[in-house]
């Protein structure tokens, strides 16, 4: 029903007599009546939630121009209504394209440390430099072509500048136009590696293919002219790239297409090979000696995204021996004054565990370089498998790329392979787990993690080794809001006076939700699947109905709370009146969870039934 109304004294009462605390929200920390009655209305809206609501569509009717608003959106159920506002306004909000239409959305961002805003353009498109380079004097920003040869060295000469990189143009109706990507949201304003996947699983559920597919396009223009697809794209990222998962994007995209375009995947699948030989298949660097893979980030330095003082604690003892202040030091170090050699190696790792997308966790800290993490051999066994079946089912068992041919047998060899060495060397049958394994001590790191199960969902693990998986050590990890980054086990060797990691325990973060989601369907584990599905999305809608739409980076999953405690805070939670795009990946798992539950527990997240009183787990 619409109703008709006065939008901004509407507007002004309600702020005035239920928001408190005047931060323009209305949430459960507002000491207000909780009650409203729209004046000559008849209309009663009562409640945190159904408040809330009322000045989020009080502000979009504002912004429309239209004097009403409809009140079955008021008391719209609430795991449906976040539902459609992610569909209808989150995946627009968070759009971003690099052409003149959209560059003010780029560059006007916190992290451009120069005077004028820098687009860096790869060596290998000129066509792009041109393009930059006629805009730059209107848009006052400057274009920079970067060397042919890009080394730690260059990247650490331009660190900080904080410039931005270009991604595809493409010619539209006889103009460049940039191909749009989704960016994950509040301080993050790039085009970031591994939540891009998880981004683009919620934008196939919500049908936009075409968005989907430009994200796939602008992955593979990275790997064509940055070498790798990056950590993001911002000049500091050159050497450093991100969780693999270009194969699963590529190939659900492919999947989705109402018409099959068959040049397009062997395009991309060409790329996707070309970056798994070149990226993550070099010896003594990202392919250690045993055959299995790691992180190895390269680069000179601290790496310069990260706050500052963040690196003091680590800085303080060399600067005491050399009777120097901190900034001193770290000045002198950065400008390679100053030489230290176990810093070198401490800052190898530091920029690993950032490649890794969990930065940061203790599971990683000061050895990341030193593992063969269980989740990245994972992906790359997926990679391998991924060829496999794209080769037999749509190119008859004959793909060439590089004037090389490849068939499935070879891909399934190398799986096969890479399975033999998880199984020998992650696999611990004592603790029914998989576990990192440090090539330097030639031992497993016995850090329990939500990434011990990403082998359910590459298919590696037998049947038994689930089983074992699930009922001995799943368990551990299960709380309210769903899976923790880590056991709580597994921190007990560090101090508790220490800084918590976000990745670590009590955390929970959607990629990992959805992978070990994905996992125990592979497996049979449907009813388990459903709880922690539940659990995920009843904490996400619940925090929603408190905090006035609130969706943010990750949550505290022991206390089902976006309040979590950690060192880079929480993103997604600095708005004012309406949320305009959530969070990425939280978005898109949110999306994929509603199109898993099933209805009977959709009418019971709509009632926000708590997880205990449908599946009882007394810790």
């Amino acid at each position: 029903m619409k109703l008709h109304l006065d939008i901004n004294q509407t507007l002004n009462q309600l702020l005035l007599q239920e928001d408190t605390d005047q931060d323009k929200r209305i949430t459960i920390e507002d000491k207000g009546s909780k009650v409203f009655v729209i004046d000559g209305k008849n209309v009663v809206v009562e409640g945190t939630y159904a408040l809330s609501n009322l000045l989020q569509e009080l502000i979009l009717a504002k912004e429309s121009g239209v004097d009403f608003i409809e009140t079955d959106k008021i008391f719209e159920l609430p795991a449906n209504r976040l539902s459609r506002v992610i569909k209808d306004y989150f995946w627009e909000g968070l759009t971003r394209t690099m052409d003149e239409d959209g560059l003010k959305n780029v560059l006007t961002d916190v992290k451009s440390k120069s005077g004028d805003p820098i687009i860096y353009v790869p060596f290998t498109d000129p066509v792009a430099f041109d393009f930059y380079t006629q805009l730059a004097q209107k848009y006052q920003f400057k274009v920079v072509q970067l060397p042919e040869k890009i080394t730690p060295e260059y990247v650490s000469g331009i660190n900080d500048q904080g410039g931005v990189l270009s991604l595809k143009l493409v010619e539209k109706s006889g103009k460049l136009v940039g191909k749009p990507f989704v960016v994950p949201g509040g301080r993050f304003n790039e085009m970031y590696g591994w939540d891009s996947y998880f981004e683009n699983i919620g934008l196939l559920i919500d049908g936009k293919i075409e968005l989907a597919k430009s994200m796939v396009e602008n992955f593979a223009y990275q790997i064509q002219h940055y070498g790798k697809i990056l950590n993001a794209n911002r000049s500091y990222y050159l050497t450093r790239t991100q969780p693999p998962f270009f194969s699963s994007m590529v190939l659900e995209v492919f999947n989705a297409m109402p018409v099959k375009e068959l040049d397009w995947l062997k395009e991309n699948i060409s790329i996707a090979i070309k970056e798994y030989e070149t990226v993550w298949m070099q010896t003594n660097k990202r392919l250690t000696s045993n055959g299995l893979n790691r992180y190895f980030a390269e680069g000179i330095g601290l790496p310069p995204e990260t706050e500052e003082g963040h690196y003091d604690d680590i800085l303080k003892p060399y600067a005491d021996a050399l009777q120097m202040t901190i900034s001193d030091y770290e000045r002198g170090y950065y400008q390679r004054k100053i030489q230290n050699p176990e810093l070198d190696a401490y800052f190898v790792h530091d920029r690993s565990v950032r490649e890794s997308g969990h930065d940061t966790s203790y599971r990683l800290e000061g050895i990341c370089a030193s593992l063969n993490v269980v989740e990245l051999n994972a992906m790359l066994y997926k990679y391998e498998t991924d060829f496999a079946q794209i080769i037999i089912t749509h190119f008859n068992n004959e793909f060439e790329y590089n004037q090389k041919k490849y068939n499935q047998e070879y891909w399934i060899e190398k799986a096969a392979t890479r399975k033999e060495l998880i199984n020998q060397l992650l696999w611990n049958e004592e603790h029914h787990c998989y576990f990192d394994y440090n090539i330097e001590t030639k031992s497993q790191h016995l850090f329990l993690s939500a990434t011990s199960f990403f082998p359910l969902w590459a298919k590696i693990a037998s049947p038994e080794q689930a089983q074992k998986m699930v009922q001995h050590e799943l368990p551990k990890l299960i709380f309210d809001g769903g899976i923790a980054g880590c056991a709580p086990e597994a921190l007990a060797q560090i101090g508790g006076d220490q800084m918590k990691r976000q990745w670590d325990f009590p955390n929970g973060w959607a990629p990992h939700q959805m992978i070990i989601w994905q996992g125990l369907e592979n497996y049979g584990y449907h009813d388990l699947a459903q709880e922690l599905v539940y659990r995920w999305l009843w904490m996400i809608t619940k925090n929603a109905c408190d905090y006035n739409g609130t969706v943010p980076e990750k949550y505290d999953v022991e206390i089902a709370s976006h309040k979590v405690f950690a060192e880079y805070g929480n993103q997604g939670t600095d708005f004012e009146y309406i949320t305009r795009e959530g969070f990425g990946w939280m978005n898109a798992s949110f999306q994929l969870g509603m199109q898993l539950l099933r209805v009977d527990l959709k009418l019971q997240l709509n009632q926000l039934v708590h997880p205990e009183k449908l599946f009882s787990r007394k810790k």
